[in-house]
């Protein structure tokens, strides 16, 4: 017996706030600009370097330092689409990425689990990511899955084996294109083409995207620039993301970080777009901070970074990913973590940005504790029940009603009040018992997860789809283990 996988929830933008004036905007991209004619990137792929030397850029092929000039990033840019669809298994699931609609991602990618019977902490595995996929397609709120944790017991093709969890255990869009050894990328492609039908079908509703880190400051991953390349032939969407810290491998200012960041991500697009003009890419810009005292990595900031960098990709004519954020530094989940949540779920409106939220972890994004998940997804529903947009009728004000009731009557016999006290959501955690006494809300969203685990069966693909995973996946153990 099958569930029924519900309706994904969306944050509508109407609420968009501009952060920087446009003035301001261009004074960042004449920065991002002019670090990418002056300063470079360091491109460590051959392809790579031989793609900008053929389009006119500055190579040096012995440093791997690529120079931008400014008109060619500007007519590379002018071909990448400003909006597309990411797919999901059925088109009630298929997200667009207009700037109309934020959608909320789950969190990627920890090494760390905190074992939902024992309690204990242990390494991830392929398991943990086939569980997160199959309670968060139970979700509404949640609209992109993101594998959150690594399989780490498949070694090299993690990678792999991350995109075949998610592929066979949610009807939700997928993010499964990871960086892996370039000889195992067309196995990755021929498994989402297995999944979408045909080569053409996934160019329509591609059922992946995939995201690739750039390395700060200024450079590329070899592998991750020959994975995009293959990708992107394949019509399979994109990000890159900067994290750049500041302290470390950033300016300790945030303009400073926000604008290097910029800069890495837009080499890597307009990289994309010079090899396979009209290419779906998204930007992505995460700047973090030094902790100045331990040196370690802080996250949640008080500075509007996120929201300053999705205006920069609306300004490069392109999707975010980005904006609002309940990703957590928090080791606990406790008072830290819920106001990095509410605030966060508060804020997802107001960015604007189209791929959003990052549900579900813990310790700055390393550590999976499943009831986390519960949390935050109610979180997010009460700031989208707040903030999702009022529509004003004069009929709501039910004056025949309280005419019919008058003084000292009562509405519970109202057919009006069968009708409408449906219309509220309320929380699915109760946090009482029969008897009123309180219950701890960590152990009730336990309960609710361990509920979904085990009665939320999302719709399998056809068996002749998941016998040619099998094989593919087989066909790149041995070729992992043939390069070594």
């Amino acid at each position: 017996m099958y569930s029924k996988t519900p309706d994904i929830i969306s944050f509508p933008t109407s609420f968009r706030s501009e952060l920087l004036t446009q003035a301001e905007l261009e004074t960042l991209k004449g920065g991002t600009l002019r670090l990418l004619d002056e300063v470079g990137v360091h491109f460590p792929s051959r392809k790579a370097l031989e793609i900008f030397a053929d389009h006119g850029a500055k190579v040096d092929m012995e440093t791997e330092i690529v120079r931008i000039p400014p008109d060619l990033v500007q007519k590379a840019m002018s071909t990448a689409p400003r909006s597309f669809v990411l797919g999901g298994r059925e088109e009630r699931f298929d997200l667009l990425l207009d700037g109309s609609r934020s959608y909320l991602a789950t969190d990627g990618t920890g090494v760390h689990v905190i074992d939902l019977e024992t309690r204990e902490m242990r390494e991830s595995r392929k398991a943990d990511v086939e569980m997160m996929a199959r309670v968060c397609d139970a979700l509404p709120m949640i609209g992109f899955y993101w594998p959150m944790v690594s399989a780490q017991d498949y070694g090299r093709t993690a990678p792999l084996h991350q995109c075949h969890a998610g592929l066979t255990n949610t009807l939700k869009h997928v993010r499964g294109g990871m960086t892996v050894p370039p000889q195992l990328a067309p196995y990755v492609v021929e498994m989402v083409t297995t999944v979408a039908g045909s080569a053409e079908a996934l160019r329509q509703r591609p059922p992946i995207c995939a995201n690739f880190c750039t390395i700060a400051p200024l450079s590329q991953d070899g592998h991750s620039i020959e994975n995009a390349l293959t990708y992107a032939e394949a019509g399979i969407p994109m990000s890159f993301m900067a994290m750049p810290t500041m302290g470390s491998t950033a300016p300790a200012t945030p303009l400073g970080a926000l604008v290097m960041g910029d800069a890495e991500v837009v080499s890597g697009m307009v990289l994309i777009q010079l090899a396979y003009p009209g290419a779906p890419v998204f930007h992505s810009n995460y700047v973090s901070l030094m902790h100045p005292r331990t040196g370690g990595y802080v996250a949640d900031l008080p500075v509007p970074l996120s929201w300053m960098a999705v205006q920069m990709a609306h300004a490069w004519g392109v999707p975010s990913l980005g904006g609002g954020s309940v990703s957590v530094d928090a080791d606990e989940i406790d008072w830290d973590a819920g106001l990095d949540t509410g605030s966060g779920a508060m804020m997802v409106p107001f960015y604007g940005g189209e791929i959003c939220g990052y549900l579900g972890l813990t310790g700055s994004s390393m550590v999976l504790r499943p009831e986390f998940m519960i949390l935050q997804h109610e979180m997010c529903r009460s700031a989208y029940d707040v903030l999702h947009g009022f529509e004003f009728d004069a009929a709501d004000m039910a004056l025949d009603v309280v005419a019919k009731v008058g003084p000292r009557g009562h509405f519970l016999s109202q057919k009006h009040t069968r009708k409408h006290i449906r219309d509220f959501h309320l929380t699915s955690l109760d946090y009482e018992d029969a008897d009123g006494n309180p219950r701890d809300t960590q152990e009730v969203a336990l309960e609710k997860f361990k509920h979904l685990n085990e009665t939320h069966h999302p719709e399998p693909l056809p068996d002749e789809v998941l016998a040619e995973l099998d094989r593919i996946l087989a066909a790149a153990e041995r070729e992992a283990e043939r390069i070594g």
